[in-house]
């Protein structure tokens, strides 16, 4: 028995945000065969959900960069912020003035003004073409359990267990002066998987930590166990795993440090990746 986990964005979706047809039946054909598969991604737990709900699909979930895991209805581990830590990050993310959402047990908080802060951002860039752009922030917005806020200084945040906490900027400058502001803060840990995008967890959060506790959990040693991704933020993960696929669409980097490399993930990567190296048949 293996144990596959399986990144979502870049990964297993494809480019229009769903799961293909190739990839579910890999996913199921694998199970059928005795094999456990589960989601890493660094969504919320409701919207990944969602997404595995409408692709048809019930597994183990490790979600928030590896701040939770869960199955069966049921937390494996749940990692979340102290409040003294959330008070401090908080203090820091207002101050930046960068855009940013909080990953609550409720769902994603967002301010109502978010949106059109990014569109500025966007609009300040001067390109010919931002569609890019302006796909990266529509994907943000078609995330499930978003809940509007007017500010965030209004909110308690008592009982709520933040767990994540969301940066993103098209402004490199600004997003990479709040990474070296942080950098070295031990009560956090920070990853990213997108040039925009800075998040921010438990200091024990990180996919490769929540791969070894759901390894644990099925019983399968850690040599076992296959990881499958796309970003830095999967890195951890495929430092703790048996063996490591990389995506065609793989940033370099990441490319540079796994057993093996699969097709993109708008080329059904993901079923190409278990037919070579998992599946039996």
């Amino acid at each position: 028995m293996k144990l596959i986990a399986i990144d979502l964005d870049g990964t297993l979706l494809s480019s229009n945000g769903t799961i293909s047809e190739g990839n579910v039946k890999a996913i199921k054909s694998a199970q059928e065969e005795g094999h456990v598969v589960a989601i890493s991604s660094g969504r919320s737990l409701h919207d990944t959900r969602e997404i595995m709900r409408r692709a048809d699909i019930t597994c183990p979930i490790i979600t928030g960069n590896g701040a939770k895991s869960y199955h069966a209805e049921e937390y494996i581990h749940n990692l979340y912020f102290s409040d003294q830590v959330l008070d401090s990050m908080m203090d820091v993310l207002i101050d930046s003035g960068l855009y940013f959402e909080i990953y609550t047990k409720d769902g994603i908080l967002v301010e109502e003004n978010g949106r059109e802060q990014l569109e500025q951002e966007i609009r300040d860039l001067g390109e010919d073409d931002p569609s890019w752009a302006e796909k990266v922030v529509e994907i943000q917005y078609q995330q499930h359990g978003l809940q509007y806020v007017p500010k965030y200084t209004d909110i308690d945040f008592a009982g709520k267990q933040v767990y994540k906490l969301f940066v993103m900027s098209f402004q490199k400058d600004e997003l990479d002066k709040l990474r070296d502001q942080i950098a070295d803060r031990t009560d956090i840990s920070i990853t990213t998987s997108g040039r925009q995008k800075l998040e921010i967890g438990h200091p024990e959060a990180s996919k490769g930590h929540a791969l070894e506790l759901i390894a644990d959990y099925f019983s399968v040693p850690l040599e076992n166990t296959v990881a499958i991704g796309d970003n830095f933020n999967d890195l951890s993960m495929f430092e703790k795993a048996g063996v490591s696929i990389a995506m065609g669409n793989a940033e370099a980097e990441v490319k540079q440090r796994c057993t093996y490399v699969t097709g993109g993930h708008d080329e059904d990567g993901v079923a190409e990746a278990f037919r070579k190296y998992i599946l039996n048949s």
